[in-house]
């Protein structure tokens, strides 16, 4: 590796980061324009490099970024949030090296959550780690609507409900998501929540994130979030570990199909961990 240097992350090193994963790791919503889809990653990459610049290391390879991993901690609570290496890099220790930077950066925390991807060697990779692995299943489809029941109390609280997602976040993950919450929400997606007992953030019909204090208020505002998306709208229902089946229900009824997600390694002293469905970026 003589010709790779691991190195923190600047924040001019975004786009180039962007590039990586776009190309590896996620792909555009459909329909979503690119400059939109950039906007939002990038916002997501300098948000944390910011705030957690000790998390945020770049593999650089002939004056070229060609990998990342970003880490952060909230409140005793260290997340993974984002890893990618350019296929020319692959096989070569360059992600494990990053990674491992990423996981020092942790050492302190006294929680750790990794959502995996299907790939085999990150999960071999975060196997490593010792961290418990939770097994997933995802729900994507047009959902029936027709089928969803009365709503009342679910509204789109916009700021005024991160307190609330806050709070909520704390209880089940261990640490609240206030310091996050506004960067998706400026690119794009909005914050439901049911009285003070459910809230759930959502583009689309993409759901990024969800908390409640009781399972029927976590079905409520999943449905919410259905109708809200409008007819026709394609949802997506990533990371249901065990101990999420008060939403299998909800998928059932709006008759969403299942399939195989990543993998969930999370361990230490956290929440509940339920009713939730964590947000890849920022857990």
């Amino acid at each position: 590796m003589r010709d790779v240097e691991i190195r923190p992350m600047r924040d001019e090193d975004a786009l180039d980061a962007d590039r990586v994963c776009l190309e590896v790791l996620y792909s555009r919503f459909p329909g979503e324009q690119e400059p939109v889809r950039a906007a939002r990653q990038l916002a997501r990459i300098r948000h944390l490099v910011e705030t957690d610049p000790g998390g945020c290391w770049v593999a650089e390879h002939e004056g070229r970024v060609e990998g990342v991993g970003l880490a952060l901690v909230r409140e005793g609570v260290w997340g993974f949030s984002l890893f990618g290496v350019a296929g020319k890099l692959q096989g070569r220790g360059v992600g494990r090296e990053i990674f491992a930077r990423c996981w020092q950066y942790g050492s302190g925390a006294r929680g750790h959550i990794i959502l995996s991807s299907p790939n085999p060697p990150a999960m071999a990779l975060y196997a490593r780690t010792g961290l418990p692995v939770r097994p997933c299943i995802a729900a994507a489809g047009i959902p029936d609507l027709a089928r969803a029941p009365e709503l009342d109390g679910v509204e789109d609280a916009g700021e005024a409900g991160i307190p609330i997602a806050d709070a909520i976040g704390r209880e089940l993950r261990g640490a609240g998501h206030a310091r996050d919450l506004p960067v998706p929400m400026a690119h794009g997606a909005r914050l439901l929540v049911y009285r003070d007992r459910a809230f759930a953030l959502a583009r689309g019909g993409n759901i990024i994130m969800l908390g409640a204090r009781d399972e029927k208020a976590a079905q409520r505002v999943l449905w919410g979030l259905f109708l809200t998306a409008g007819p026709g709208a394609t949802v997506n229902v990533d990371f249901l570990t065990a101990g999420q089946d008060w939403a299998l229900p909800v998928c059932l009824d709006a008759r969403l199909p299942f399939s195989p997600d990543g993998p969930m390694f999370a361990g230490g002293e956290l929440g509940p961990l339920a009713p939730y469905v964590p947000s890849g970026a920022y857990l």
